[in-house]
C-alpha cells in the first residue's frame, strides 16, 4: 500500500495515510471535535480505516479507552502503526472485523460511545471508485447505513451515545433508521461550506434507549462570506476536549 506521512492538527499527530484510499478530511476533524465522552469511558470507532479519528479522540480524551474496528486488513495494520508512531498504542487498539457480524466479535452493550463516519453513499445509488479501499469507505460496498446503526445499537449500553457525520441530503433516511432502531437523535448540527449555500453534512449525536427530543444546533460554517475559515472551524483543529455534561 502506497502511503504519505502527513501532519494532522498542526502536527499533533503524524499519520501514514493511503494514497488511494480514505484520508483525513474536514469531516474527520469535525466529527472528532463533536464527540463528548467522560473520562474512562469505553469508545469504539466503526470503520476506523487508518486510525485518524480514534487517535484524535485519544488526544482529546486522555483517560478514555478507545478501540477501532475495520474490515480491511491493510488499513488495520496501518492504524496500528500510526498508534505506535504517536505513542498511543497502549490506549488505542485496532481490530479487523466486519460490523455486519458484530455479534460474533463483541458482547452486547459493551461500549459507552460509538463513533462512525459511515459511507456517504449506498452502493446501489452511487458510482463506485475503481479503488477498492475508497469504494468501501465512501460508497458502502461492504455495509449499508442500516448495518451501521444496527451495529452501533448492539454495542451501546443503555443511554450510550452514538456520534456520526453524514451527507446532509441523507438526513431523512438517517432519522428514519435511528427511530426504527430506537437510537434516538439528541443533537443535530448542520455544516455549511459558507453562508448562502446548502448544508453539506450533518453532525449527529444519538442515544440508545433514550427519550424523544432533539436539539437542532446552530449551523457551523466552514468559511465566512469573505472566504476565510471561521473561528469555529479552526477551533475544531485544536485538541482541547469539550466538557461532557
Amino acid at each position: 500500500m502506497k502511503t504519505t506521512r502527513d501532519a494532522i492538527l498542526y502536527g499533533e499527530l503524524l499519520l501514514d495515510q493511503p494514497v488511494d484510499g480514505p484520508r483525513v478530511s474536514v469531516d474527520t476533524v469535525l466529527l472528532s471535535s463533536y464527540v463528548k465522552v467522560r473520562g474512562g469511558e469505553k469508545v469504539i470507532e466503526l470503520g476506523s480505516a487508518h486510525g485518524a479519528i480514534s487517535l484524535l479522540l485519544a488526544r482529546r480524551f486522555p483517560s478514555a479507552v478507545i478501540e477501532g474496528l475495520e474490515i480491511q486488513p491493510g488499513l488495520v495494520a496501518l492504524a496500528r502503526k500510526n498508534a505506535a508512531g504517536n505513542g498511543l498504542h497502549e490506549r488505542v487498539s485496532f481490530r479487523e472485523g466486519d460490523l455486519r457480524r458484530i455479534r460474533e466479535i463483541y458482547p452486547a452493550q459493551s461500549f459507552s460511545a460509538v463513533v462512525v463516519n459511515p459511507p456517504y453513499d449506498e452502493a446501489a445509488s452511487s458510482r463506485h471508485s475503481p479503488r477498492e479501499s475508497e469504494a468501501v469507505a465512501r460508497h458502502g460496498t461492504q455495509c449499508t447505513l442500516e448495518d451501521v446503526i444496527r451495529a452501533a445499537k448492539y454495542l451501546l449500553a443503555n443511554r450510550g451515545k452514538l456520534f456520526l457525520v453524514l451527507r446532509a441530503k441523507r438526513t431523512a433516511e438517517l432519522m428514519s433508521i435511528l427511530s426504527r432502531e430506537h437510537v434516538e437523535p439528541k443533537r443535530i448540527r448542520p455544516v455549511y461550506p459558507s453562508p448562502g449555500r446548502e448544508a453539506s453534512v450533518i453532525l449527529v449525536q444519538a442515544a440508545r434507549a433514550a427519550g424523544k427530543g432533539v436539539i437542532l444546533e446552530s449551523p457551523l460554517y466552514i468559511q465566512d462570506s469573505c472566504g476565510k475559515y471561521t473561528e469555529e472551524l479552526l477551533k475544531a483543529y485544536t485538541t482541547g476536549a469539550p466538557q461532557c455534561p
